[in-house]
């Protein structure tokens, strides 16, 4: 398991940046986030773990920083608005300690362990004024190789719209390429950060992506309109990079804290989340660890979207039915999978959060592809993921979905224009951009409240049935239950498609 090294300050500096008294130097405070860090000190301790510290009320005293130090634990970032702590010790039994320490401790876990991965095929603060919009119209040189963008209607939408240069979309992934020619004329640098290791780091080298699905996806939302390549959903809007998941793919939850807790302090209106977040696929609030850490991420995506950010989060690739779980035999993903019973009182973050714009996947026959995920109260639209056993098409030769990609980064389906990387890609992943590039479309024509962004997209999404053969997705059971998959609901809403497929153009005319 690759361990991560944090900044750390001695408990005195948290405590005299949330207004406490304490005689170390002041730590610094950016944006409404407490940075612990006071210099370039490193943990390097021999067996140190990260534990997320759950306090039962929205705030971190002095006295429970204090608690934490006596427990034999290591405060490296407080986040009082939401009562979550990143902890670092390496004392056994540390979690424990703690809850038996200070009742206002609501749990600790150890997020040890506790990663999990993109999945996708690349083998077989207060908003500021929104300036209006402007289009985009033609296209660029691979227009005809991006079948994605004119089965939700993207070229008709940004030669209205465009967006608009004062919307900002935060990319929670593995960070992004900021040299990509498609990429580099909309990178918001000042918003642009590192949370690996649950510390926020803006130094470019440190959310540069290595893995290449951060910049994927951050194509298809906000490729620019320069004459080469691509045109992502919304050319015109600027696009951050908030490094969540390492260079292995894998997304911690401090980090997934930390990157929602960044985006609802930095008047970042739109987040795209192309993973599963949380020690588990699906985590069960029943059990007290997992708890700690839903809670703590369900905190951050709740302060994120009461500081109006919309949240946009991918459905997964397990052709599991969400809103039915029986069994989850994916977790941990990073080291050995573990077969254990669940009901609902499980869920997936963060695209089982309220208020979350979940997505599922579909091809160029527009039917949900083979491996999405779906679930009737999960699944808010779909869009497409590309299918490359079900729905090739002579628009879509190997049904998945072209992005920008790093020069640097392996690619098995790679495509190549003035020098520029791209790389053909299928999953749930390659949706969510696309309603996350519509979101960002929306906001542009000035509607800023998440709640009605999200009530724009549904209203305003092909309306599309389940499928009428079904047959079709027989010999694809659902990964963690072993179960067929099933479409159930109306040509209004079902688990498969939600409202619909997400349209671009009628989103923007509302």
């Amino acid at each position: 398991m690759q361990r991560f090294t944090k900044l750390v300050a001695p408990i005195g500096a948290i405590a005299l940046a949330i207004g406490l008294s304490a005689a170390a130097a002041p730590a610094a405070v950016s944006a409404g986030v407490l940075s612990t860090q006071t210099g370039t000190q490193a943990s390097t301790q021999t067996g140190t773990q990260t534990y997320i510290v759950l306090y039962k009320s929205n705030g971190v005293s002095g006295a429970s920083l204090k608690a934490v130090q006596a427990a034999g634990g290591m405060v490296v970032q407080a986040y009082p608005q939401i009562g979550v702590a990143i902890v670092e010790s390496g004392r056994g039994g540390f979690d424990a300690a703690l809850r038996a320490s200070d009742s206002s401790v609501q749990g600790a876990s150890s997020t040890a362990g506790f990663a999990v991965a993109v999945e996708d095929d690349n083998s077989g603060a207060a908003v500021a004024a929104i300036e209006p919009g402007t289009p985009a119209p033609g296209n660029d040189n691979l227009a005809a190789l991006q079948w994605d963008m004119d089965q939700i209607q993207a070229p008709e939408a940004r030669a209205i719209n465009g967006g608009s240069s004062s919307v900002v979309v935060g990319d929670i992934d593995t960070g992004l390429d900021y040299t990509h020619p498609d990429l580099a004329p909309n990178v918001d640098f000042s918003r642009s950060v590192s949370c690996v290791g649950g510390v926020p780091d803006q130094d470019p080298a440190a959310w540069m992506d290595n893995n290449g699905h951060g910049t994927h996806t951050a194509g298809t939302i906000a490729a620019a309109k320069n004459g080469i390549g691509m045109v992502g959903v919304a050319p015109n809007v600027k696009i951050a990079g908030i490094k969540a998941g390492n260079d292995d793919g894998f997304f911690f939850p401090e980090a997934v804290v930390c990157a929602f807790m960044w985006a609802g302090s930095n008047g970042i209106q739109v987040t795209n989340n192309s993973y599963f977040a949380d020690p588990w696929l699906f985590n069960c609030k029943n059990d007290p660890g997992q708890r700690a850490i839903w809670e703590a991420e369900r905190r951050a995506i709740k302060f994120a979207q009461q500081n109006g950010t919309t949240v946009v989060a991918s459905a997964g690739n397990q052709s599991d039915d969400l809103a039915h779980p029986t069994q989850d035999v994916t977790s941990p993903d990073d080291t050995t999978p573990v077969t254990r019973d669940i009901t609902n009182a499980c869920a997936v973050v963060p695209v089982e959060v309220p208020g979350v714009i979940g997505v599922s996947a579909n091809g160029n026959k527009l039917i949900k592809s083979f491996y999405s995920s779906y679930g009737v109260g999960a699944v808010s639209v779909i869009a497409p993921g590309g299918d490359s056993i079900l729905q090739q098409t002579a628009a879509a030769p190997n049904g998945r979905v072209l992005s920008a990609w790093p020069s640097a980064a392996p690619c098995t389906r790679p495509v190549v224009d003035s020098g520029a990387k791209y790389c053909y890609l299928q999953g749930t992943s390659m949706a969510g951009p696309h309603v996350a590039g519509v979101a960002a479309l929306v906001v542009s024509t000035g509607v800023s409240n998440p709640g009605s962004v999200a009530s724009r997209i549904n209203n305003t999404a092909d309306k599309m049935a389940c499928p009428a053969d079904m047959s079709v997705y027989a010999p694809f059971p659902a990964t963690d239950n072993d179960a067929p998959q099933t479409c159930q609901g109306g040509v209004g809403y079902n688990g498969f498609n939600g409202h619909g497929q997400v349209n671009a153009l009628r989103a923007i005319d509302g």
